[in-house]
């Protein structure tokens, strides 16, 4: 039966595979950020993406290589966007302003994803970096060197600039990697906690244009 089920695969076009790919990680994406990759069935992504489990086990043998391979999807998507505002032309500012619009967006829609790359990062750094991460990174030497020059014409106080985008990531980061403790600490309800998050752009966005203004 499973093997009649294969050939019947085969027998797609690629449009056709493309497609049930393509169902697949949108279900499991779904279902992670819903869920979490403990808390998701394979049968429960299945089902979703409307494919019976053989075939999804045709693609991805386990919850685990298709958990990677959705992560790795995402990040393929986020790093480019990042590069792309990093080496831009665009004034300081604007440039802290989309990288946060980019970075929250991307986070509130895919929460798992902070978690997981801290844990792989802390089990086996070398290896998620080979396996996940793609070749070329964002490089931070023009957001750099324009920090420097703001602070040179005294438009914002003195600060490392390395230390700025320390904060803009942890910023960003925490609030979702931490959210039950926060929901606990607040006492918020899971809608007023879902609020509380959707709050975050303007919040550090606010927060760290306060913090650059010169003395």
């Amino acid at each position: 039966m499973r093997l009649t089920k294969r050939l019947n695969y085969m027998d797609k076009t690629p449009q056709e595979k493309e497609s049930t790919e393509q169902r697949i990680f949108e279900a499991a994406r779904a279902l992670f950020v819903e869920k979490g990759m403990a808390g998701t069935r394979m049968q429960e992504i299945a089902d979703k993406a409307g494919i019976n489990k053989a075939l999804l086990h045709y693609y991805y043998r386990s919850k685990d290589k298709l958990y990677t391979a959705v992560v790795k999807a995402v990040i393929n998507v986020a790093i480019p966007k990042i590069i792309g505002i990093f080496e831009s032309d665009l004034p300081l500012k604007e440039k802290i302003e989309h990288f946060l619009d980019v970075y929250i967006g991307l986070i509130s829609k895919n929460t798992f994803l902070p978690l997981f790359i801290l844990t792989e990062l802390n089990k086996h750094p070398q290896e998620f970096i080979d396996s996940v991460m793609p070749k070329d990174l964002p490089k931070p030497d023009q957001f750099f060197k324009q920090v420097e020059d703001e602070i040179s014409a005294g438009n914002i106080r003195p600060i490392n600039p390395r230390h700025l985008i320390v904060n803009l990531i942890s910023m960003s980061i925490f609030p979702f990697v931490a959210k039950p403790m926060e929901q606990l600490i607040l006492q918020l309800s899971e809608e007023e906690m879902q609020q509380f998050l959707s709050q975050r752009k303007q919040e550090v966005r606010e927060f760290v244009f306060a913090s650059l203004r010169p003395y």
